[in-house]
């Protein structure tokens, strides 16, 4: 896509969306390509695919911490009755 056809999915101007993707891309998670005057953004599935599998580690540990904190709100809110 290109960064106009992307700001219009988001409430952002396109130069808040061009400063993103010149980020995305130079971390190699979009990648461009010039096509006449336009430039098309694409993502780049296998990379978000490692930060995925890195991100799992810590996804458990969030979900771990979350299910203890329902159950100690849960538990406040049974001896507040």
């Amino acid at each position: 896509m290109t960064p106009n056809a992307i700001a219009d999915n988001f409430n952002m101007t396109r130069q808040a969306v061009s400063k993103h993707l010149r980020i995305l891309t130079e971390c190699e998670l979009v990648k461009q390509e010039q096509k006449g005057r336009e430039i098309f953004y694409s993502l780049e599935i296998d990379k978000l695919k490692e930060i995925d599998k890195w991100m799992e580690q810590f996804r458990k540990i969030w979900e771990t911490r979350f299910d203890q904190l329902d159950n100690l709100l849960s538990t406040i809110k049974k001896n507040k009755k």
